[in-house]
């Protein structure tokens, strides 16, 4: 199945792109680890199923998921998703419930969307739900990782995805924490990985970046061809990727 998905955010996506400064810390934990994120696009259930198979093949993965929409994507179910009501006390302690299960044993994972809703990358404070800060008294031995995810339109006709994983925090040390301080230090980390990212998408220089998923460049149809006939006149290789259309297409004009 991570093939099939592989292929799927290829196919709709220009990139999936992981920030070099932060690739995951604490791949040999002995104990369960947890991921938390951010919740900014329709995509992100599909950018976590590829980052849990590239970058943690050796671990069963689990991730709540809101019961409505997994009716209407049971995909989803055989990659680990498990359906929450969200919305009322009955499903959170359903969730807390599940949650302690998985992170009972060692090789597993929890991958958490911990905002609980859609929310725009910029927005500020992020607004945490106070469910993952329940965690880490379910799961002492577990390790947190904060991980940003992130979507732009950078030179191609696709949207690029991308992510960064944040350092990492042994449960133990947060249980040590009242709640909400706990819940503010979650917060806190994720928001500093998220402002780092940010500033490296807006710089956009691919060399920042790890491509995990390369999807297919160019536009297509008449205007492809007529760049590919223009490079094969001048001798030189054809390569769909707009960000080379000054030297096989037209230029776009000075301001």
């Amino acid at each position: 199945m991570l093939g099939y998905f592989e292929r799927f955010v290829g196919r709709h996506l220009n990139a999936l792109r992981l920030a070099r400064w932060g690739l995951p810390q604490g791949l040999d934990h002995a104990g369960p680890i947890v991921v938390y994120c951010n919740h900014p696009a329709w995509w992100d259930a599909a950018v976590l199923i590829v980052l849990a198979g590239k970058l943690f093949p050796g671990r069963e993965g689990r991730a709540p998921f809101d019961a409505a929409v997994l009716g209407k994507y049971r995909i989803f179910e055989r990659m680990g998703a498990f359906g929450v009501d969200l919305d009322s006390p009955r499903g959170a302690a359903a969730f807390l419930a599940h949650a302690r299960a998985i992170l009972a044993a060692p090789h597993r994972m929890l991958w958490i969307t911990a905002q609980g809703r859609f929310s725009d990358v910029r927005a500020r404070p992020l607004a945490l739900r106070p469910g993952v800060a329940r965690l880490p008294e379910i799961a002492p031995d577990a390790l947190v990782l904060p991980l940003a995810l992130e979507y732009a339109f950078w030179e191609e006709r696709g949207a690029e995805a991308f992510a960064a994983f944040g350092a990492p925090i042994l449960a133990r040390d947060l249980v040590a924490l009242p709640r909400a301080e706990r819940l503010a230090r979650l917060e806190r980390n994720l928001t500093e990985t998220l402002d780092r990212l940010s500033a490296d998408v807006i710089a956009r220089e691919p060399e920042r970046f790890r491509e995990l998923v390369a999807g297919r460049k160019g536009i297509g149809g008449i205007y492809d061809l007529w760049r590919r006939l223009r490079a094969l006149v001048a001798g030189r290789r054809f390569d769909p990727a707009h960000g080379r259309a000054a030297e096989d297409g037209p230029r776009e004009p000075a301001p």
